[in-house]
């Protein structure tokens, strides 16, 4: 099914020259995933923070620079031989709690249920969780659509320009929320079915 990782090689492409740099200059993967997480931290925190959803414009650049950072992390684990146990650990910690941070200011954008909004945190974590569960019965970690964390960012990505633009949305976006829960369970059941 159809999602935005799919997209991912291409813009590895484009990162590749930055990432050859980097590890030049001895930046490690580690390094990278951490702060990838950290600015992802500090955006949520700014956020909420400012209590005002003109501030919600960071979230589509800060997701932007995050995925950027994930594919440099990637690449730089590896094709520069930095591959880790520990960076296995960060990079799937990373993202989750990256996620998770990112999310949370949608609970200060009114009319949006927050049961909606926990759900959708929710399932962000469960759909992660799922992926890296399969390794345990002998198969690749799954990756697969339609609501990965790709697609995740370009949802909140959109809200994040639209939101401050035309604050009326958010009295539709319950729909918008419940949709993209149906597609989190759909993507849980097909990495559930490739892993078995």
């Amino acid at each position: 099914m159809i999602s935005v990782y799919q997209l991912k090689p291409k813009f590895q492409q484009l990162l590749r020259p930055l990432t050859n740099g980097l590890a030049k200059a001895g930046i490690t993967a580690n390094q990278v995933t951490v702060f990838a997480m950290l600015l992802s931290i500090a955006t949520g925190a700014v956020v909420v923070w400012q209590q005002s959803l003109v501030w919600f414009y960071l979230l589509p650049v800060v997701l932007f620079v995050r995925m950027a950072l994930n594919a440099i992390d990637g690449m730089l684990a590896r094709e520069h031989n930095q591959k880790s146990k520990l960076g296995a650990y960060l990079n799937e910690l990373g993202d989750v709690v990256s996620d998770v941070a990112l999310l949370l200011p949608l609970f200060m954008v009114p009319n949006i249920s927050p049961w909606f909004i926990g759900a959708f945190i929710f399932m962000a974590v469960l759909v992660e969780f799922v992926g890296v569960i399969a390794p345990m019965v002998g198969k690749e970690r799954q990756y697969q659509g339609p609501m990965g964390k790709s697609d995740r960012a370009l949802v909140l990505g959109l809200l994040g320009i639209v939101l401050p633009l035309w604050p009326a949305v958010s009295s539709y976006l319950n729909y918008v929320l419940m949709g993209v829960v149906a597609l989190s369970v759909l993507t849980m059941i097909n990495r559930i079915k490739a892993a078995l």
